[in-house]
């Protein structure tokens, strides 16, 4: 291609014709450049279904260029010029169309972004990094809410992103949260009766076309030992399909969102819950017309005011807030293990073989469907190994593994922060430990299990038991301080010294695999 003037660089959850890097894009003299390449599959063991996702969502956003008329240089996975590294490959195809520049909207990924930078360094290309649209607020926004504090709490952000953006608000000013309070976690939450959830509203479903299908073949066959299966991969892979799936989450999941978004139920993997994640982390949907679809339901009375602020708060606050601790804390927020927790993730993490049935349940869904819901994500999976003491590391690379919405900049603060407690509280205010009591509490599965969430030592005891009153007595003198934690570490004090052994012992039993 003669004249290039620039090579716009499009990553693979960048996939939006409106970016801000097509602002001035000219067809006449601009090409877009794409690439599938095997180390974004191959970095973390990133599951088939998470890598289908990308992979079919970008050869339909490439179909979508290419439609709009958009020059495109665009390189399969299986292409026998395939180069294997984004690096690798943008450093051939410099070198092959030679352009005078290179243009693309900011990375939600470090790595990719210091690996770009280098190589435009290396060519004595500039490069034009743009804003990410995709978001209410951006990184510099969220630096000058963080400056000067000497904490930082998402409920906070929170109200000011309210404020800030009119959502969900009244008054005169507009100045007052909806329905008199900014939090109505109190009317949420709840857990399913003993009959179950009855009959939930069917997921929305997409089946794969032609393009998809190519793409799960290649990977069955490229990537034939990656955890994950395909059987049922249905996920919205284009904006349309993307569109559909919010209008489905909107008519006929978000009246009972909040009050279930906790709750769990075996083999019930989908319940209230949008869905959603993945097509906005890949920017088919914008979080604006998200929060606006949710807003105008409930104006409209067709969901309660309660759900839809639990809902709102997911997107509008926690949302930036992890972008925005994500980008002021990187590149060393990766590095961070405050707990000095050094275990190696047990490998039934990528087969689901345990006895536990919440973990065996929430693993299996997560291996066929790329899926699982933040409470069995934080309360299941991530409480287990917060309280294993896994390196918080290898919990991280399973999590951006396994699931078809994770991209870095939000999952690695999720896990580190929120999950594993790693960053020592700047993400969350306490560690979240609980004993099996709490699974029971918000599901059945302790009923058909082989443990007992009420004993914390013996053959029969809930090995999330056992660890939540090990992890009480290893991290005593830290949790001691935490206002939030005094009590439960104070619990501690009335066991006495032969107690304290035998869930010494057993804890040790379960991290030598003698218990799963």
């Amino acid at each position: 291609m003669a004249d290039l003037r620039h090579l716009v660089l499009v990553l693979g959850d960048q996939l939006d014709l409106d970016a801000a890097a097509f602002d001035d894009f000219d067809a006449a003299h601009d090409a877009v450049w794409m690439a599938e390449v095997a180390e974004e599959a191959t970095h973390v063991w990133s599951s088939q279904p998470r890598t289908v996702m990308f992979l079919a969502a970008m050869r339909h956003f490439a179909a979508a260029l290419r439609a709009a008329g958009r020059p495109l240089q665009y390189t399969r996975l299986d292409d026998p010029t395939n180069h294997g590294s984004l690096p690798a490959q943008l450093r051939a195809d410099i070198a092959r169309l030679r352009p005078t520049g290179l243009v693309m909207t900011a990375p939600g990924d470090w790595r990719v972004l210091q690996a770009i930078r280098g190589l435009a360094q290396a060519h004595g290309l500039p490069l034009d990094i743009r804003e990410d649209r995709h978001f209410y607020g951006s990184v510099r926004e969220f630096a000058a809410h963080a400056r000067g504090r000497k904490s930082l709490r998402m409920e906070y952000f929170y109200r000011e992103m309210r404020k800030r953006h009119g959502v969900l608000m009244q008054g005169t000013a507009g100045d007052q949260p909806e329905g008199g309070q900014w939090n109505f976690d109190a009317d949420n939450r709840e857990a399913f009766g003993a009959a179950g959830p009855g009959a939930v509203p069917p997921r929305a479903v997409f089946a794969p076309d032609a393009i998809t299908r190519e793409v799960i073949t290649l990977v069955e066959q490229r990537f034939a030992t990656h955890p994950g299966r395909l059987v049922d991969f249905a996920w919205p892979v284009t904006r349309v399909q993307a569109l559909v799936a919010l209008q489905r989450f909107i008519a006929e999941r978000l009246p009972l969102f909040g009050r279930y978004q906790d709750a769990m139920w075996p083999g019930e993997p989908w319940l209230y819950h949008a869905h959603l994640a993945a097509a906005l982390n890949l920017k088919l949907l914008h979080p604006r017309e998200v929060v606006d679809a949710a807003v105008a339901a409930y104006r409209a009375g067709a969901a309660p005011l309660a759900g839809v602020e639990g809902f709102v708060r997911q997107i509008l606050g926690w949302r930036e807030y992890v972008r925005g601790i994500n980008w002021t804390r990187m590149p060393g927020y990766a590095e961070l293990n405050a707990l000095q927790a050094h275990e190696d993730l047990p490998a039934w993490y990528w087969t689901g073989a345990t006895d536990m049935a919440c973990l065996r349940d929430a693993i299996a869904q997560t291996l066929q469907h790329g899926h699982a819901h933040h409470i069995q994500r934080l309360m299941v999976t991530g409480l287990f190994a917060l309280m294993y003491g896994v390196q918080p590391q290898q919990v991280h690379a399973w999590y951006l593994a396994v699931y078809v919405d994770a991209v870095e900049w939000v999952e690695l603060p999720n896990t580190l922060g929120m999950s594993q407690y790693a960053d020592g509280g700047l993400m969350a205010s306490k560690p979240y430990v609980a004993t099996g009591k709490y699974i029971q509490r918000m599901s059945p599965h302790c009923k058909g299990c082989r443990y007992d969430p009420a004993l914390r030592t013996g053959a029969k005891a809930c090995p999330f038991t056992t660890l939540y009153w090990d992890f009480l007595m290893r991290h005593d003198t830290t949790l001691a301080t935490n206002p939030r934690m005094a009590l439960q570490v104070k619990n501690v004090a009335r066991l006495d010294e032969a107690q304290k052994q035998a869930i010494r012992e057993r804890a040790a039993a379960i991290r030598r695999g003698e218990v799963a």
